[in-house]
């Protein structure tokens, strides 16, 4: 939905927008938890980047900056980091192929000329996701953590440009002598492509510049099925199915892959409660399972977590999930709609959420 046309709603459908956000965001806050060293919970594409009211208490989607200051205060093991480029370069950069959203993946800058009270210069261009959503860290030896890179935010509401900077001193570096420096990045945002141009300044008014480097980033492929557009639940009556797919389509295993479901409900006096809505899931030698919902939010929406293995997702794998909503035939008669969802995760990130909005009828 463009701004234009939100300005245009009505004051009465912008706050039923606002109170259908903070259940979305309740529910995706349930189902990725706190979040984890260096991770942070990203804007969904399917959720159409949805934010929770002012005060609500929800997750801040989207917001980039929020991923790296866990992993900062954490003190880690020197990574590897061998040298990238050739021996020819006075300055190369290499990343991971892919960058898993909501992963942490490898990268590095070589150094093979002094360099002193310099500064490396990482010029980033992207497709398909705001560069704003870019996190970028550095490996601080003296500190033993992982460090901010100084940004110089993207212009406009979608910035498709953005520098990455950081200062370094190697006085000793040379073409026998590389010096590397270990880097990570991770989007936070959507599948893309990513093009990154390294340079350094020597701090004596040279400027050597590196080949530029483009990586993919990329998620799991979620697809879902069985539920039709303008579905219908009736009071009381049989429940409807929903089957959702988790493919790695990735180069890495996905760990804690988590998955949740959401919902909200209001009509003129009365707003859908957990009793109200009846959730199950199939579990493989157990047969239909009872999911139960908890209330959630700043307004009365719920969420629940649903069942998930505990092994990483590898590569080529896929994960199925069979569940099954029905309304309580005890549900308020003034509400006649519901906005509801699922979403799917890494454990500490959403890459994946869908709505899955019903209509409710009274039963005969």
């Amino acid at each position: 939905m463009t701004r234009k046309v939100a300005q245009q709603r009505s004051s009465a459908a912008r706050t039923t927008a606002l109170r259908t956000a903070a259940a979305v965001a309740a529910g995706l806050a349930l189902v990725v938890g706190a979040a984890g060293a260096g991770q942070a919970v990203a804007a969904t594409p399917g959720a159409g980047g949805a934010k929770p009211a002012p005060g609500c208490g929800g997750p801040a989607l989207g917001t980039a900056s929020a991923a790296a200051a866990p992993a900062a205060q954490q003190t880690v093991p020197e990574p590897s980091a061998p040298a990238v480029g050739s021996a020819a370069q006075k300055v190369s950069f290499g990343v991971d192929s892919q960058l898993p959203i909501g992963l942490w993946s490898s990268s590095a800058v070589t150094l093979r000329t002094p360099v002193s009270k310099g500064t490396v210069r990482l010029d980033v261009s992207s497709r398909g996701f705001s560069t704003d959503s870019l996190v970028i860290q550095r490996y601080d030896a003296h500190t033993h953590r992982w460090a901010d890179l100084d940004t110089k935010p993207g212009g406009g509401s979608w910035p498709t440009r953005g520098v990455f900077t950081f200062p370094v001193a190697a006085a000793d570096a040379g073409a026998k002598h590389p010096r590397t420096i270990a880097l990570r990045l991770q989007d936070l945002d959507r599948p893309g492509t990513l093009t990154v141009a390294a340079s350094v300044s020597d701090g004596h008014g040279h400027t050597y510049r590196a080949p530029a480097r483009t990586t993919t980033a990329t998620r799991p492929e979620v697809t879902v099925s069985g539920w039709q557009r303008g579905t219908t639940l009736t009071r009381g009556g049989a429940a409807r199915s929903v089957t959702v797919t988790v493919k790695n389509t990735t180069n890495r295993a996905y760990p804690a892959l988590g998955a949740g479901y959401f919902a909200y409900g209001a009509g003129t006096s009365h707003a859908l409660a957990p009793k109200d809505l009846k959730l199950s899931q199939y579990r493989p030698g157990r047969g239909w399972v009872h999911v139960p919902l908890v209330a959630g939010g700043c307004d009365p929406g719920m969420s629940a977590v649903l069942h998930t293995a505990k092994e990483p997702l590898a590569p080529g794998a896929s994960a199925v999930y069979r569940l099954k909503v029905a309304v309580a035939g005890s549900a308020p008669r003034d509400v006649t709609k519901a906005d509801a969802g699922l979403s799917v995760g890494n454990g500490d990130q959403t890459f994946f959420s869908q709505d899955l909005p019903f209509a409710i009828r009274a039963g005969k």
